[in-house]
């Protein structure tokens, strides 16, 4: 019993623990991938990639839940709701299942399907069909019992022949009968057998392969994979033929009064006769002409599922007016870059393959968030801009921004409305030619401005591979050919520039290549102690710190180059890995990651992204691991991550996942020119805050102390940035009484100070 209790109240510290780190998170997902849809009497549940929303239709409020929530990451295939327990099941394609107790809110993660010992491509759910309190799970190597009331599992049911897996889509009860719809026939068995377990008491009353099996009534109707409608003939145990579809049914489900069969361009809707009384064709939709993924029925309201444009909905009656009701989010969640400014976040989806190959072109548009909310300009509006791989914001002119086309060019953005797209005819960028003449694909993708309001760009397998688009509107060009082994053969990633005007460029086989204008010379950082001594000549990210170093992130691990100005000083700059000790043991800081993306903080701390193990937040000098976020132990939707930014003047760090985007509300913002605009949040400190308190609007090195309003000092520190925290405790040994507290600050040589209170509510 002893153990019992401990083991529940670690469970308890664990979760309490997790749900406390989430107030530093926000979640910015896409909603418009629906995978499948659920209802009750009074809400609609639309399941997207892998997060979920529901509208309740009495009071018109939309709720989502993601990773922040707790939801995976993962993708979903499934999702079904139980009105007779109040709970709103969720299937994953690697068959983990989460259930939402929607009286409280409460989850619970089910990994048995996870952990069984089957191969990991058929742990897909398919489908949920509830029974006298189990839900039948369908899967892509059998059925699974699950019971909603105990939360815990029951038989598996291997029905293939000879008892193999066999990919299960649907079931159904019919008459005693559990009916499953399987790409190897449909297969029924008595639902009173008690040894369903036995493959044996499984029996095939039709061939081939079936995509649906419901109950409608007193009667039961299948579609197989052809598309084509069939009704069980409970006198001859077959089924026959009926109706004929335009197209492969994605998905059939069936309410009280009707049967509805969704394909990709059309949703039939038929009445308890079988025959249609509605019929939604994509191109009725005139605003988005959507793909349809799934579609289900509330009292006179059609609600339909889309690939791409979220949850739409119409009255049954009248299907002539549609209305989108998905939350607003970005247009996809696989964003690949993105860039922060203190009023706005854009993003773009555009990609290419690990070696710099941008097809299949994407055709996805723009996004942008702000203050007013998400901004999504549509492929159509781009001006035929495809792979989008980079977002730049001039500095000097927010209003003013260039998206990289890894293929079309480079695309300027104003007042958020694309104007002009900039490529081989009107500009200085140019096409590959080594493909012949009439090839065009020019290939933009690391862009930056300089303090002259200078915009820089690296346009890739090219000889003259460096531009620059001068704030005079003219154009430049800079030969890479004494600085690159094979110009016409080298990809170019991201792009910095330091304090002294040098840019840096990414390559994929020529390590680090800078240039300085002021001298027109080129320099070269790679592989070899004595030509740079990077792990690889592969490199990915680059960030210039607060110190001037240059941190250089490689498909192979981290180097840091100690002084930007070295480019200057010395012929062959040299760059260094970070040892640190663990375990009393020297190893190498991020040994043999393969580094996405480098971001400096305000306090000068590194965020750095990995391709396969997520988030790590180290110290100025790299000595120090304060984060490392993985799916595991974080809202990180993925692992994979594409590009990170920071809001300079909130300090939020912006992680863009390959399964969405999500922040870590941090405290390192920039440090202010001086304390008139020093803050404090949140103020009054109420009971149910569990977060800590802010003092914002600091200049670097500031001292800070707090003490009661007699004068007892219960916390100092020295702030490092914009930002510091306080955890309302006395030098973290207790939490602080109720009551106001001073807050004394002052420069570093104490010439400039500031007094600001808090007042705490316990």
């Amino acid at each position: 019993m002893k153990k019992s209790v401990l083991y529940f109240l670690l469970l308890l510290f664990i979760q309490m623990g997790f749900a406390q780190s989430n107030l530093s998170w926000q979640g910015y997902f896409s909603y418009n991938e629906i995978k499948d849809v659920s209802e009750s009497a009074t809400a609609v549940f639309a399941a997207s990639e892998n997060a979920l929303f529901s509208k309740n239709l009495a009071t018109n409020v939309i709720k989502t839940t993601n990773t922040i929530d707790g939801l995976s990451g993962q993708t979903i295939s499934s999702v079904y709701h139980s009105a007779t327990f109040n709970k709103t099941i969720i299937g994953y394609e690697n068959g983990l299942i989460i259930v939402i107790n929607e009286a409280d809110g409460s989850m619970l993660n089910v990994v048995d399907i996870i952990n069984k010992q089957l191969p990991p491509n058929i742990k897909k759910i398919n489908h949920f069909m509830e029974f006298e309190g189990i839900a039948y799970v369908s899967c892509d190597f059998g059925i699974v019992q699950f019971n909603l009331a105990t939360m815990q599992f029951g038989d598996t049911y291997f029905i293939g022949d000879n008892g193999a897996e066999i990919i299960v889509n649907q079931t159904a009860l019919f008459n005693g009968f559990i009916y499953a719809a399987t790409n190897s026939g449909i297969r029924r068995a008595n639902s009173s057998n008690k040894n369903l377990i036995d493959y044996n008491q499984w029996e095939t009353i039709a061939t081939g392969n079936w995509s649906s099996v419901v109950t409608f009534g007193t009667d039961l109707y299948a579609i197989n994979a052809a598309g084509y409608i069939h009704k069980f003939n409970s006198g001859s145990n077959s089924f026959t033929g009926f109706i004929t579809l335009s197209q492969p049914s994605l998905d059939m489900r069936a309410t009280a009064d009707y049967v509805i069969v969704t394909t990709l361009n059309s949703i039939y809707i038929y009445n308890n006769q079988m025959a249609l009384v509605r019929q939604i064709n994509t191109n009725q939709i005139t605003d988005s002409n959507p793909s349809f993924t799934c579609a289900t029925i509330i009292g006179n309201a059609v609600f339909i599922g889309t690939k791409e444009n979220g949850l739409i909905t119409a009255s049954l009656s009248s299907a002539v007016t549609f209305e989108n009701i998905t939350p607003i989010g970005p247009s996809r969640n696989n964003i690949f870059a993105l860039q922060a400014t203190t009023s706005a976040l854009w993003t773009v989806y555009g990609d290419y393959s690990a070696d710099y190959n941008p097809y299949p072109l994407d055709s996805y548009g723009i996004s942008k968030f702000s203050e007013t909310g998400w901004l999504n300009i549509p492929y159509e509006d781009v001006l035929g801009a495809q792979s989008m791989t980079r977002i730049t914001v001039n500095p000097s002119n927010e209003n003013e921004v260039y998206a990289s086309s890894f293929f079309s060019g480079l695309l300027k953005i104003e007042n958020d409305k694309p104007t002009i797209l900039y490529n081989q005819t009107n500009s200085g960028l140019e096409s590959l030619t080594y493909l012949g003449p009439s090839y065009i694909d020019v290939r933009i993708n690391g862009a930056a401005f300089d303090k002259s309001g200078n915009l820089w760009v690296n346009n890739s397998r090219i000889k003259n591979g460096l531009k620059v688009f001068r704030a005079n509107g003219q154009w430049q060009s800079y030969s890479m050919d004494t600085i690159l082994d094979s110009s016409e053969d080298v990809s170019m990633g991201r792009m910095v520039i330091d304090k002294n005007g040098t840019k840096w460029l990414c390559t994929i086989g020529d390590g680090v290549i800078g240039f300085n204008e002021s001298n027109n010379v080129f320099k070269k950082i790679t592989t070899g102690p004595d030509t740079g001594n990077l792990p690889i000549s592969d490199v990915r990210a680059l960030a210039v710190d607060t110190r001037n170093q240059l941190w250089i992130g490689t498909t192979k691990g981290l180097r840091v180059l100690p002084n930007v100005g070295s480019f200057q000083t010395e012929d062959q700059m040299t760059a260094n890995p970070i040892i640190i000790l663990d375990d009393n043991l020297a190893q190498e800081l991020l040994y043999e990651q393969f580094i996405t993306d480098i971001a400096v903080d305000g306090a000068n701390n590194k965020w750095i992204g990995t391709a396969d193990s997520g988030l790590f937040l180290v110290s100025p000098n790299g000595q120090e691991t304060k984060y490392h976020f993985t799916i595991n132990n974080s809202p990180l939707p993925s692992n994979v991550i594409n590009d990170i930014d920071i809001n300079s003047a909130t300090g939020e760090v912006f992680i863009a996942t390959a399964k969405g985007l999500v922040s870590f509300k941090g405290t390192a913002t920039a440090p202010n020119d001086d304390l008139s605009n020093a803050f404090v949040y949140p103020n009054p400190v109420r009971p149910e805050y569990q977060g800590t308190v802010k003092i914002a609007g600091l200049l670097d090195k500031a001292n800070i102390k707090i003490t009661d309003i007699e004068g007892n000092l219960v916390y100092e520190t020295i702030s490092e940035g914009g930002t510091i925290e306080w955890d309302t405790t006395a030098f973290g040994k207790y939490k602080v009484a109720s009551g106001v507290y001073m807050i004394f600050i002052s420069a570093q040589d104490g010439v400039e100070t500031k007094v600001k209170k808090v007042m705490i509510i316990r």
